[in-house]
């Protein structure tokens, strides 16, 4: 088989060389005429340039003769000057010679005036000769200059043909020998594969006994254990559970969240155009701070003060369908009730377009008549007028197609299932419909605006207002085109996931099996995921029963043990309470004891050194009764130092003042400790959210990038087509390029004969002449 593919293809390939050799040879052919042509054509030249130059001698010939007859002519008028005075002499004597004078005179004039007009006649015949001669150099040279460059054209695209024709000739023979050596390989793996389907042949002999034998086995086993087989039916098998996609789930729970991004972008637009265009009645063409505004337009005002309670419920509505898709759920059209719901806003807000929409009209019919109103103005009024009721049209037309995808969730008969592909392409449809409207209305507002805005009576109000109104059509216009763009990139993916159903089904199973089937699948994943909980770790037995002995024994001392730790319990809490009254007296006793330090320093500043004696031994008994209080109030706070039987107060004063300072320095470091890490966790905190921000953007930007080059890819297919039809272009202009060529050969070949018939006459007027 490959042997006679590639000899029927080298037989296509020999035939069209040979076709290609015929053509070159009929140009050649061709070319060569042209050259003969032009040679004849240069040798008519040079005849004709003969001519003239014969032609030019006998102008010169004929003006010498006229020379030497103006000058005879003188002589005879100089000779006719002499004699009348003479004649006058001898009239009488003389008569009979002045009439011989007179009539040689008359002979002498007959002849001059036949030689003047002859030469006049000459002249006039030598100048249209001359005249005509330069003409049809001129032409005859043109022609040859023309026809030198298309002999050179000619000429060049026969080297090109000649070049191309052998680059063929050399791919051919190269083709003709990897063919060749391409055929001996496919000869080897052609016995190869006889080998291996004997091989084959013996395994499938193999296999089709092992088959039938397992076959016969199952089929048994099927009559034995299964009494019932619920997928010949279409309802019955509705109710099974199908295989759980997690992958589609999520792509379709991803679709939704970019729908509801585009639906509130819709919205938002949607509200900010209907509340503009509210302002902007209020003070065009009437400003109603100044003057009242017509009932039509406070009517119409009145209508969309209140759009934001049929656009808002579309936000709404679009929210519950994205929030009733789940991972856990099966999203066909039977369990998007959902749908149905965002059909009702959808066409509660095509009702307030219809109402508003005769008020618009009219409102925009009572502009037109306002003196303001120029007729650029109302040109395009009367354009927005018809770009609203397509708008209403095209909201029309989207509702019907999202009404009829919402009917399986409702009336399972409403909707076949052959036809789920059409609507969904003509809600593409519609939606290109829209984004083509809002153009058209973001076009002819923007050029409405700039004419009111050259209006000598326009306001800044009107102007700002003006602006929002083009900014929210904008917005429009780009939610309406991101859309249908959307919609048309992922129609592919919503024709794939038709239904559940089984495929030989003629509609769509009903609403009540589809939520029974969503039952069933709640129940097996619940029982799958009590089939995966794992078992708690049992105890070995011999450790259980002297955990039984334990606990057994420990029941027995259960009320002692309780009432040792609430005894405990007691004890502990007195201890406390005598903690902090010990702390509370060995404060007093330390400010007691800087309160005596410092009267034994006044007295003994004050009293005489006699006295001094006496004062020591009273505040060393002081100091005495207070350290004694204070051991035993907190023994390790206040340690005691002496010599002998009276304390050192100084070192005692130092000691207490160390302890504090070393606590101080303490609970300072863990301060300092704790300010340390509550700002390394603050630090931690900030950069986390940093990277969550960055994480986001980069998210975003890679979602862009998938976009960009999901659009560079389907613009490359694009430009392949066209790049294939250019070249299929090309060659088509080519023939058509070769025919026109032979054409305009056989009209130049009529040209030459038709010059050379014409030379030919004029050789011999010219001769006759």
């Amino acid at each position: 088989m490959a042997s006679a593919e590639l000899q029927g293809k080298y037989q296509k390939l020999a035939q069209e060389y040979s076709k290609l050799r015929a053509q070159n040879q009929v140009l050649k052919k061709g070319v060569v005429d042209e050259q003969a042509n032009s040679a004849a054509l240069k040798e008519q030249l040079k005849m004709k340039d003969q001519s003239l130059r014969k032609l030019q001698q006998e102008m010169d010939s004929l003006t010498f003769r006229n020379l030497q007859l103006a000058k005879r002519v003188e002589l005879l008028q100089d000779e006719l000057a002499l004699s009348e005075p003479r004649g006058k002499k001898n009239k009488k004597s003389g008569e009979s010679s002045s009439q011989l004078s007179q009539e040689q005179k008359s002979v002498f004039d007959e002849d001059l005036q036949k030689k003047i007009e002859e030469n006049e006649r000459l002249h006039i015949q030598f100048f249209e000769a001359d005249e005509q001669h330069k003409h049809v150099e001129a032409e005859l040279r043109s022609r040859l200059a023309t026809l030198e460059t298309e002999a050179a054209q000619h000429q060049a695209v026969v080297d090109g043909l000649t070049q191309k024709y052998m680059e063929t000739i050399e791919k051919l023979q190269n083709d003709k020998a990897k063919l060749e050596v391409k055929s001996q390989t496919l000869e080897k793996e052609a016995k190869e594969c006889r080998l291996r389907t004997e091989e084959c042949q013996l395994q499938l002999k193999n296999l089709h006994e092992d088959l039938s034998g397992r076959l016969e086995e199952s089929l048994s086993v099927i009559n034995e254990k299964v009494p019932f087989n619920d997928t010949r039916c279409s309802q019955y098998n509705a109710l099974n559970v199908p295989l759980h996609n997690r992958r589609h789930q999520l792509k379709m729970r991803d679709i939704a969240r970019q729908a509801l991004a585009f639906v509130q972008d819709l919205v938002t637009a949607l509200l900010n155009f209907h509340t503009y265009t509210e302002q902007r009645i209020q003070i065009f063409p009437v400003d109603s701070a100044i003057d009242t505004i017509s009932p039509l337009n406070q009517k119409f005002s009145q209508y969309l003060h209140e759009n934001a309670s049929y656009v808002r419920p579309l936000e709404e509505g679009m929210l519950h369908l994205f929030e009733s898709i789940t991972e856990d759920t099966v999203t066909v059209l039977e369990t998007t009730v959902k749908l149905k719901t965002f059909s009702e806003h959808l066409t509660s807000y095509i009702c307030f377009l219809r109402k508003i929409l005769p008020y618009q009209l009219k409102s925009l019919e009572e502009e037109c008549e306002s003196s303001l109103c120029t007729s650029a103005l109302r040109a395009r009024n009367l354009e927005l007028s018809q770009d609203m009721r397509r708008m209403t049209a095209v909201f029309e037309k989207l509702q019907t197609y999202v009404a009829l995808l919402s009917l399986p969730s409702t009336q399972p008969d409403g909707l076949v299932r052959t036809n789920y592909s059409s609507v969904l392409t003509n809600v593409g449809a519609a939606l290109h419909g829209f984004h083509d409207v809002m153009k058209d209305i973001s076009k002819h507002y923007s050029q409405k605006a700039t004419i009111e805005h050259e209006l000598p009576t326009a306001t800044q109000k009107l102007i700002t207002t003006n602006d929002c109104i083009l900014s929210s059509v904008v917005a429009l216009t780009n939610g309406a085109g991101k859309m249908a763009s959307f919609f048309s990139n992922n129609v592919d993916c919503f024709i794939a996931s038709l239904s559940y159903g089984p495929q030989a089904a003629s509609r769509f199973t009903s609403p009540p099996a589809a939520a029974c089937m969503l039952q069933y699948k709640k129940r097996a994943a619940a029982y799958m995921k009590a089939l995966r909980k794992p078992l708690p770790e049992s105890v070995p037995y011999e450790e259980a029963l002297a955990d039984r002995r334990v606990l057994l024994s420990s029941t027995e001392s259960r009320e002692g043990l309780a009432q040792q730790v609430q005894q405990s319990l007691e004890k502990i809490s007195k201890l406390e309470q005598e903690k902090e009254h010990w702390m509370l007296e060995a404060q007093l006793a330390k400010i007691k004891l800087e309160k005596e330090n410092q009267r034994i320093v006044d007295k003994l500043k004050s009293t005489s050194s006699g006295q001094l004696a006496g004062l020591a031994q009273e505040s060393t008994v002081v100091v005495t009764t207070a350290v004694q209080d204070e051991a035993m109030a907190k023994a390790s706070l206040e340690p005691v130092q002496s010599t002998g039987l009276v304390p050192d107060a100084e070192s005692r004063e130092d000691l207490i003042k160390n302890h504090y300072m070393a606590r101080v320095v303490e609970l300072t470091s863990q301060l300092q400790l704790a300010d340390s890490k509550s700002v390394h966790f603050y630090a931690e905190c900030r950069a986390l959210s940093k990277r969550l921000v960055l994480a986001e953007k980069s998210k975003e930007t890679l979602t862009e990038e998938i976009k960009v080059a999901s659009q560079n890819i389907t613009r490359l297919q694009d430009e392949l087509t066209t790049t294939k039809r250019s070249y299929e272009d090309q060659l088509s202009m080519m023939s058509d390029h070769l025919c026109s060529m032979n054409e305009t050969l056989s009209k130049q070949r009529e040209e030459i004969d038709t010059l050379k018939m014409s030379s030919k006459g004029n050789s011999k007027k010219n001769k006759s002449r």
